[in-house]
């Protein structure tokens, strides 16, 4: 079976090392956001390199890997449907085949993948994979997705709403990570905290005068890992200013 192979493949490349530093680094102890994930051990440069060598696995196939209790089963599924929607955009690709087929695949591959959000269950497999599957094919398309996305009540959803705007960043297009901002400033999970703070960061180092717009109105009020990672790219004076309204907010209650 496609899925006894990969294990094989990734069992291969796996550090014992890395199989006893993996439970904790990724919270999979009782209570923890990932708790009961098991893992073979193996990092994300070896599980690119499997994904590649299966770049034509059938969704039937992958769906396999997802269903897989081990994390990196799950994460080279995932990387192999980035190495799919990646080759619909060489040029070699699509020498043999039309635009309309590229597109046609990148909505198979986005469909598909937010049909299994449930089996994206770690911020590696949200971070690795979002940004390449769910933004960049929504980039010249209706993101009301990314809202609803937002507003679920899973964990994973709402990362992936968040980081998926990576690919809009990256384009100079800065709206939807500053209204996400805005909607879950309020979460009670650092993954969000921290993702919301990745992205502005991201933001900032593109285009400052919105972010600092931003903290202006904001910072008090953040949530202090979203402020912390929002301002890591500021200098001394900067980072100082903000965090001390934050700081002073606190005092005052």
């Amino acid at each position: 079976m496609f899925a006894d192979s990969v294990y094989s493949e990734l069992d291969f490349l796996h550090s014992e090392e890395k199989r006893l530093i993996f439970p904790r680094f990724f919270k999979a102890g009782k209570g923890e956001y990932g708790e009961g994930d098991k893992f073979i051990g193996v990092t994300v440069p070896n599980m690119r390199l499997v994904a590649k060598s299966h770049e034509d696995a059938s969704l039937e196939d992958i769906d396999s890997l997802l269903c897989s209790p081990w994390h990196e089963m799950r994460l080279c599924g995932l990387l192999i449907l980035v190495e799919q929607v990646k080759r619909t955009k060489t040029r070699k690709w699509l020498k043999e085949h039309s635009e309309d087929e590229a597109e046609k695949k990148r909505k198979e591959v986005f469909d598909f993948y937010l049909c299994h959000t449930e089996r994206i269950n770690n911020w590696d497999l949200v971070d690795l994979t979002a940004p390449a599957i769910v933004g960049e094919y929504l980039l010249d398309k209706d993101r009301t997705i990314i809202y609803k996305l937002a507003d679920s009540s899973l964990l994973w959803e709402q990362r992936i709403a968040i980081v998926s705007t990576y690919a809009f960043i990256r384009a100079n297009d800065y709206d939807d990570i500053y209204r996400l901002s805005s909607l879950l400033i309020n979460h009670k999970h650092d993954l969000i905290h921290k993702a919301l703070g990745w992205m502005l960061r991201e933001a900032g180092k593109r285009d400052k005068a919105p972010l600092l717009d931003f903290l202006d109105e904001h910072a008090a009020s953040m949530p202090r890992t979203m402020l912390r990672y929002s301002i890591e790219k500021f200098n001394d004076v900067e980072r100082k200013y903000y965090m001390n309204m934050k700081q002073s907010v606190k005092a005052n209650h």
